[in-house]
């Protein structure tokens, strides 16, 4: 073998040697990772790592459970070829309650429509109150020829409501959007 040779395979072992004990330095650094990451999480009362058995149990405190809201729920079409219902017409909520509820659209035509919906609420005042937190009303929604889909809406009143509503009719209404009617042909 040649000097250049020798030379080179020794610093390729070299070379190794440094690689193997950055590895071995950063698989260290990576477990101890672990017991700190429990601690910190545990010191910020993030309790993703700590055992169930050992978790203080989390209620909203934030839902009036003396108050009884009752919601009711109506769904149109305006002169859109669709069928929109919601799947139950009434439901009893406590103000701050997280709430999920299920609206069904049928487009009934052979081509595919887009329609955006737009909320409306009675008493009109409840409207500030009712906080939507995903609403198939946020974005357009483009049903193909005979598609029947499931949007559901998750919301929450505010317990801030004045206390002489009890009352509250969530209403939508679906309009088409124009220009976005799918082809007919």
């Amino acid at each position: 073998m040649n000097v250049l040779a020798v030379a080179q395979r020794e610093e390729n072992r070299r070379l190794l040697v440094k690689l193997s004990v950055i590895a071995a330095l950063m698989f260290g650094f990576g477990y101890a990772l672990v017991p700190v990451y429990a601690k910190i999480c545990e010191a910020m009362g993030l309790d993703s790592l700590v055992p169930a058995t050992t978790r203080q149990s989390v209620e909203n405190t934030q839902i009036d459970f003396s108050r009884t809201l009752s919601i009711e729920l109506d769904a149109n079409a305006h002169h859109l070829p669709w069928r929109f219902r919601p799947l139950v017409r009434h439901i009893d909520v406590h103000p701050g309650e997280l709430v999920t509820i299920e609206y069904e659209v049928t487009n009934v035509r052979d081509y595919a429509v887009t329609g955006q919906a737009v909320p409306s609420y009675g008493p009109q005042l409840a409207g500030q109150y009712f906080n939507k937190l995903d609403c198939f009303c946020f974005t357009k929604q483009t049903l193909a020829a005979g598609e029947t889909r499931r949007m559901p809406v998750v919301f929450l009143i505010d317990p801030k409501l004045p206390s002489d509503v009890n009352t509250i009719t969530l209403s939508y209404t679906f309009f088409e959007v124009a220009g976005l009617k799918g082809d007919k042909s």
